[in-house]
């Protein structure tokens, strides 16, 4: 089951589990829309897997499965690939 982080990595904007402006890579790195396609370029930086879009959690499965309240940010900030 996906963790569904709470934020960007790059920026910290927030990412609800029912969003779907929020982009992963095999690992569940996860980015903003914005972040990545306009910094990362659809390329995880920790990983340089490719992100796609997360899917949205059901808003009636919530409770029985919540998300991770776990933000994870990247003290150096986001950059590209290379």
């Amino acid at each position: 089951m996906l963790q569904m982080r709470p934020n960007c990595e790059c920026c910290d904007r927030d990412l609800p589990a029912t969003s779907t402006d929020a982009f992963i890579c095999s690992f569940e790195c996860t980015f903003c829309r914005p972040c990545s396609s306009n910094v990362l370029h659809g390329i995880c930086p920790n990983c340089s897997g490719a992100l796609s879009p997360r899917p949205p959690r059901a808003e009636k499965l919530l409770a029985k499965y919540p998300p991770s309240d776990q933000r994870v940010l990247r003290p150096d900030g986001c950059r590209g690939p290379g």
